[in-house]
């Protein structure tokens, strides 16, 4: 049956009608979720500038709790939703990052995707045994004290960069790095030869050959220096005295070398006794001439005040009874007789017999 062309034209109107509602309302729900997810993506999420630090295993719920914790985000909501888009979620990256004010959640989850760590700043320094090092180590890099210092021990590796036991200490040059937070011991260690190389340039170890020193000499001399001053107006001074003691075969009988082996930071003096009864080559007291390793990491002030010596002819040294830290440097015994009498006098009237 033909269908009437008036009721065609009550028919299609209507229809054409609900085929226009629909696509307008399918529209405005497009465009608002266009929007919505706009929004999610590159609004700004990041109130203020702040660190986010994500350790090896966390998962994604351990990273929204530093998240949460460190207030970064504006709204956790867009950060899960684009993380979840981008698989974040199975794949989190551990590592430092910085997250700055204004940054959109689509940029804060490409950083955490890619592992674009922020470097932190490693500083070590007045540091004397290599478990010392470890531990100011593992104060900014997110290793374990006691792993590094397997590692800073294990003969293999200490061999490997043509170091002993006694001398390994001298590879690490005190200074501030740039590293990623996530470095291993080994990546650590590896990283210090690198600096090590950079510092001794063809220039520094002229300087040293200068001395009659390699550069592992110079670092334990060095050592010694800083362990007697730490006034770098001083330390040329101190770094020629026993360099002329070396020249002439004297014993540079250092006090640092044996408070090295006491291990006492309360001792304040050394005692007669200690001097004999020590049987160590690092009781420069006994032997002669260097010992086996440094008393500490030298700084580099110390290192450059032993390279480039202050020329003169003394050979004795002592504290001033002032307790100012300066010290008196003399070219004879008689001389310095006169002054350690008046330090050791000193030290009695305060009551400081060790």
């Amino acid at each position: 049956m033909a269908l009437d062309p008036k009721n065609r034209i009550m028919i299609f109107p209507r229809l054409n009608k609900i085929i226009i509602a629909v696509v307008t309302l399918a529209l405005i729900v497009a465009g608002y979720l266009a929007h919505t997810f706009y929004q999610y993506a590159f609004a700004p999420n990041v109130a203020a500038t702040g660190e986010l630090y994500i350790p090896t295993g966390a998962d994604f719920e351990q990273t929204l709790d530093s998240l949460r914790n460190n207030r970064l985000l504006i709204n956790e909501k867009p950060f899960v939703f684009i993380a979840n888009k981008k698989h974040y979620n199975e794949r989190v990256s551990p590592g430092h990052y910085t997250l700055t004010q204004g940054m959109n959640t689509n940029s804060i989850v490409n950083m955490l995707l890619a592992g674009n760590q922020t470097p932190v700043q490693v500083t070590f320094n007045n540091v004397r045994y290599l478990e010392n090092l470890a531990a100011k180590v593992a104060q900014d890099l997110a290793l374990d004290s006691a792993t590094l210092v397997q590692r800073l021990t294990d003969p293999a590796i200490i061999e490997k960069f043509g170091f002993t036991r006694e001398n390994f200490i001298c590879m690490f040059i005190p200074n501030t790095y740039e590293m990623y937070w996530t470095a291993t011991p080994d990546q650590f260690i590896e990283r210090m030869h690198t600096e090590y190389e950079r510092f001794w340039t063809d220039a520094r170890r002229a300087a040293a050959a200068a001395q009659k020193l390699t550069p592992v000499e110079a670092s334990i001399l060095a050592s010694i220096v800083q362990g007697e001053t730490n006034r770098n107006n001083e330390k040329p001074i101190v770094a020629g005295l026993y360099l002329n003691r070396l020249r002439i075969g004297m014993p540079l009988q250092a006090d640092p070398t044996v408070q090295y082996l006491l291990n006492d930071p309360s001792r304040q003096r050394i005692l007669t006794q200690d001097l004999h009864d020590i049987d160590s080559p690092y009781n420069t007291y006994k032997y002669t001439g260097l010992p086996p390793g440094p008393i500490s990491c030298p700084e580099i002030s110390s290192l450059n005040a032993t390279l480039n010596p202050a020329k003169h002819d003394y050979l004795f040294m002592v504290q001033k009874d002032d307790f100012s830290g300066n010290h008196v440097f003399t070219k004879t015994l008689q001389q310095h007789n006169i002054y350690a009498a008046r330090y050791h006098k000193a030290l009695n009237e305060r009551k400081i017999f060790k």
